[in-house]
């Protein structure tokens, strides 16, 4: 039998990939927004029960891993963002009684949890900055305070403002100081000069390492340093507004050369956990919205010293929406995999609870498949925000309802420009009351979408006709192939508007053909133009929600029709005549062997 499955390997030309990729490489992350995934206890809040009731529909979406927005003990003066003990479940969440719970439970089912972690500043109602204020032996400089300008009373100390408007300094009277707050007010901006916060926030990483968790996203990582003297930013020109964050060009605020390196001291740690305690790979997740050529570094130093596994590739977000064409999505993709370094990753984000939602932000439903098919069939490792694969919009939510801070921050004319609810709505599991999100006479902390009793996860699955939520799967299942792990890569814009990708992986005698029609019209495509070796039919694997085409359909290679707004999955027939042929060989070598052992 050895013989014949040799000889039948070596004939059909397939071999066993012998390399490891480590379980992140490969991975599908699912970003959850704990306040509005499930809420178990009937408070119209999400908590880590509900998360935990419904960790099965995780799996069965085929995700590896999930990663928690903020859970920690906060003032929620930024829905938990304003931490005030790093080493804490927040109460509306559950405790750390209920977070074992959880871990034991992914574990199970073989799924890996990441948190997130907020280095740049705590609450200030966190103990810390207490006794900052106070002056307290140790935590004097836990903090960036600052004496008023020279020459005044109570101006702040530069022209500096935060991310959000208004200036970066707020006056603590108690102090007699002014403190950095890069965001809200009451989120005060820790100083990493300052050895023993370094320390201190080490320790945090431990902590939770030590409760099971599997990794970090970092949140906010170019704000962690600012320049020593604090001299004013040059005004950019881009506002007339000195309070609005586009008034500066950020040189002393964003994207200092310290704040790299910290990263690389969390890489370390990380690497040193993982042989401590002889467990599996500990991954970072650093969140920049930065220029790529910023964005690279975080990777590793010409020194070979790593760090972020994975920094956040926004690109998607940031460059692409309704307006984009197919020479667009190339452009944008192309660009991420320029900068990749030798023997790192790619990964792909399309939206998160700071970003409208992919159909609203690209144009609509139309779109809700196509992102899903390019995004799942690149190479490497692909982050989903919750409600996205079954295709959740924005839901336009009034001034009254509003709760994002960022947004009430503004006014009732100009809020809509800031704020980030619309996005953060609760997940729409079915068509009863509240979506299932919780209890029927409860009041959910943000409105549920107008539309979700036909967008929700239970009707689509359970719809006869195809869905987002089953294209997704059938995506999430290709990825779990040799091609897409291994294969490799190419792009073109064929015909006017149609983005195409190819996926091959010659041992596994397996290729995929992605079609995505960006525009507006229909389109005759001529897939052999991304290789003239490919056969002359090939059979369609996933077809999206609009596709008029059927699963397993066949169709020439060089005469696809593409109706509007359509994206499909093409295989070949390789895998089909390769099993064939194998029990051919395998009928061939049994018949020789019997004959030798006759003999």
């Amino acid at each position: 039998m050895a013989l014949y499955y040799w000889l039948a390997l070596l004939l059909l030309g397939l071999s066993t990939v012998t390399a490891q990729k480590d379980w992140w490489e490969s991975a599908s992350f699912y970003q959850i927004y704990p306040r509005s995934f499930q809420d178990s206890n009937g408070d119209g809040i999400g908590d880590l029960n509900g998360i935990r009731s419904r960790l099965p529909y995780l799996k069965s979406l085929g995700i590896t891993a999930f990663w928690l927005s903020p859970i920690y003990p906060s003032p929620m003066a930024d829905f938990g963002y304003d931490i005030s003990n790093f080493m804490d479940i927040h109460p509306s969440f559950g405790t750390l009684a209920d977070f074992k719970q959880l871990v034991e439970e992914a574990k199970k089912l073989q799924l890996r949890i990441i948190l997130d972690f907020v280095p740049n500043h705590s609450s200030d109602d966190h103990e810390w900055f207490k006794k900052s204020v106070q002056r307290v032996s140790g935590y004097e400089d836990y903090y960036v305070w600052q004496d008023p300008k020279p020459g005044t009373e109570r101006d702040p100390p530069n022209n500096w403002v935060a991310a959000w408007y208004g200036s970066a300094w707020e006056w603590n009277d108690e102090r007699k100081q002014f403190y950095l707050h890069q965001f809200h007010k009451k989120q005060p901006d820790l100083n990493y000069r300052n050895p023993a916060v370094v320390q201190a926030m080490k320790d945090v990483l431990r902590f939770w390492l030590d409760q099971g968790v599997d990794g970090f996203r970092i949140d906010a990582v170019p704000w962690l340093f600012e320049t020593v003297g604090f001299p004013d930013e040059p005004v950019s020109g881009h506002s007339t507004d000195p309070l609005s964050q586009n008034y500066l060009t950020h040189i002393y605020t964003l994207d200092q050369p310290e704040t790299v390196d910290m990263v690389y001291q969390w890489r370390e740690l990380m690497d040193q956990y993982k042989q401590e305690h002889n467990t599996t790979t500990k991954v970072l997740m650093t969140e920049a919205w930065s220029s790529l050529d910023v964005v690279k570094t975080y990777f590793n130093d010409s020194n070979n010293r790593q760090g972020s596994q994975m920094p956040f590739n926004f690109q998607l977000i940031m460059r692409l929406d309704q307006n984009s064409k197919a020479s667009d999505f190339q452009t944008v993709i192309n660009s991420w995999l320029d900068i990749i370094p030798p023997g790192h990753t790619p990964n792909w984000v399309l939206g998160n609870h700071d970003k409208r939602r992919v159909s609203s932000r690209m144009g609509g439903d139309h779109m809700v498949d196509i992102m899903a098919m390019i995004e799942l069939t690149l190479p490497g490792i692909t982050v989903t925000y919750q409600g996205e694969e079954i295709g959740m919009h924005d839901v336009d939510i009034s001034w009254t309802d509003t709760q994002d801070p960022a947004a009430c921050q503004l006014t009732e004319e100009t809020y809509q420009e800031g704020t980030r609810d619309p996005a953060r709505t609760p997940f729409q599991w079915d068509s009863t009351a509240n979506a299932g999100f919780t209890n029927a006479s409860v009041k959910p902390w943000l409105p549920l979408a107008a539309d979700y009793p036909l967008v929700n996860v239970k009707t689509q699955q359970e719809s006869a006709q195809n869905s987002h939520l089953k294209v997704f799967k059938e995506l999430m299942n290709l990825r779990g192939t040799n091609t897409l792990i291994w294969g490799s890569f190419k792009s073109l814009v064929l015909g006017e508007n149609v983005y195409a990708i190819l996926r091959s992986f010659p041992n596994d005698k397996r290729t995929y053909v992605v079609l995505a029609n960006i525009g507006s019209k229909s389109e005759i495509i001529d897939a052999t133009k991304l290789d003239n070796s490919l056969p002359n039919d090939l059979v369609f694997r996933v077809v999206s929600v609009s596709s008029n085409h059927i699963t397993g359909e066949s169709v020439a290679t060089n005469n696809i029709l593409l109706q509007p707004y359509e994206a499909v999955v093409l295989a070949n027939h390789a895998i089909r005549l390769a099993q064939q042929l194998y029990v051919l060989i395998g009928a061939f070598c049994m018949l020789v062997g019997v004959q030798l052992f006759k003999a």
